[in-house]
């Protein structure tokens, strides 16, 4: 089936698939996103990301790191485990079942692919929102691909592009660093998103659970949409 041209965010033409709801586009921009990591952010600006990237210790923090339920002036600091001493940083998609200072509630960077929706793209109605699965590749001779889950959302009028660590490694990426876009993969990405595809609830899933559902909706629009 022949995608059809369905509109234009920010630059990106995007397209439908049919009738099947899911739709496609291609872009070449590429942003790192190391949040629901659980050593993403240190107080003391050691963790993977750089707190700046976090708004803090300035306006805008509470959006991605936990707040400590006992001092609402400052983020949580995960009081023991292997990343004792860290915040904690949110993502859109999370476990409805564990407290927000438990950094498992979220969707880690390192180990999941996923994507992130700007605000303004996530308003569209028909979009997506989290939960849903996504197969994305990166065109040319590599034919690197992943299957991928929408985690997270970003600032309101970003372009699109923004990707987990995880899933920029899938994508040809080497160590990526989400500090300085260091090591992100170069070129021209293909993204197919699938809305109304997510689980109830829509997290936790395994990668492979994710990478099964989304390959076999893939295979169901006929592969790849040529665009």
């Amino acid at each position: 089936m022949k995608p059809q041209h369905w509109f234009t965010y920010e630059g990106t033409d995007i397209f439908h698939i049919g009738a099947s709801g899911a739709y496609t586009y291609k872009t070449s921009h590429v942003s790192l996103d190391a949040d629901g990591c659980p050593s993403a952010y240190h107080p003391n600006d050691t963790g993977l990301d750089a707190l700046a990237n976090a708004g803090f210790p300035h306006k805008g923090w509470r959006s991605v790191l936990v707040v400590d339920p006992q001092n609402h002036s400052k983020p949580f600091v995960q009081p023991g485990g292997p990343t004792k001493g860290f915040f904690i940083s949110k993502t859109s998609l999370m476990d409805p079942n564990l407290p927000e200072t438990d950094p498992r509630k979220y969707v880690d960077a390192e180990t999941v692919p996923y994507i992130v929706f700007p605000g303004a793209f996530h308003a569209i109605v028909g979009t997506g929102t989290w939960g849903d699965v996504v197969m994305a590749r990166a065109l040319g001779a590599t034919d690197k691909h992943s299957a991928a889950i929408v985690a997270d959302g970003g600032p309101m009028k970003a372009p699109l592009g923004e990707i987990s660590l995880k899933l920029a490694a899938a994508l040809g990426g080497h160590n990526p660093n989400p500090r300085n876009g260091a090591g992100a993969p170069h070129g021209t990405f293909q993204y197919v998103v699938f809305p109304k595809s997510r689980h109830a609830p829509p997290w936790r899933r395994t990668a492979q659970d994710i990478e099964t559902q989304a390959k076999g909706l893939l295979n169901e629009i006929g592969d790849w949409p040529v665009i």
